[in-house]
């Protein structure tokens, strides 16, 4: 049975930055970047994004579960070069994650080609026949003494669907509060603990290069 959505409360739309081209905002957990499939999913970052800025339109998306730093544009023809910064990997974007267990390397790399789980929507899968490459670099920033898990800093090279969840799973260490991944279902107030944190790329009007950044909330 699939879950109900419940978006997190409104309590207006935390701006991090925004000008005539642009906009950067910090997603909550638990909200959608883009509407989904019925009425019941309406509400979502994009829909509060456009009733201040009614020009808002998605460049990229972050899962339902992961919170951070997105980026939106004004307009079309933003969107477009937005876009565009994207399809080149011309941002740089770094994401903080706890893991469950400790990893045993201080960096690294996997490279593991993804596509979809069809038959069991939306988990994606590994496939090396007919899976698209996908790259994540990584780097181990502290581990539990205990052993029970590690918090890494993540750079997805590559944009696929849940790669950065896929590719730890795939390692032995699926990210804390994983549904699809991880090793059980959340505990009460539990989340995925996966953030956005920085994004860096050159304002495509201005060629200002710009960095941002939102701490983990975990």
């Amino acid at each position: 049975m699939a879950a109900v959505y419940a978006p997190p409360p409104d309590r207006g739309l935390t701006v991090v930055f925004a000008d005539d081209a642009l906009i950067v905002v910090d997603k909550p957990a638990g909200l959608l970047s883009v509407p989904g499939r019925g009425a019941d999913k309406q509400d979502c970052l994009l829909s509060r994004a456009q009733a201040t800025f009614p020009d808002a339109l998605t460049v990229h998306r972050l899962d339902l579960s992961t919170s951070g730093l997105l980026l939106l544009a004004r307009g079309l023809a933003m969107q477009s070069a937005l876009s565009r910064l994207f399809r080149e990997r011309r941002v740089d974007k770094r994401y903080v994650a706890e893991v469950e267990g400790c990893l045993a390397d201080e960096a690294g790399e996997i490279d593991l080609p993804l596509i979809g789980d069809w038959p069991n929507r939306p988990r994606q899968k590994i496939d090396f026949a007919i899976g698209k490459r996908s790259l994540t670099r990584f780097r181990t920033l502290w581990r539990d003494p205990a052993g029970r898990s590690s918090r890494v800093e993540l750079e997805p090279v590559t944009g696929r669907t849940h790669q950065l969840r896929v590719h730890l799973a795939a390692l032995g260490h699926p990210i804390i509060g994983d549904e699809l991944y991880g090793s059980g279902s959340l505990a009460s107030g539990e989340r995925l603990r996966l953030h956005a944190t920085d994004l860096r790329f050159d304002h495509p009007l201005t060629g200002q290069s710009l960095h941002f950044h939102r701490p983990a909330p975990f």
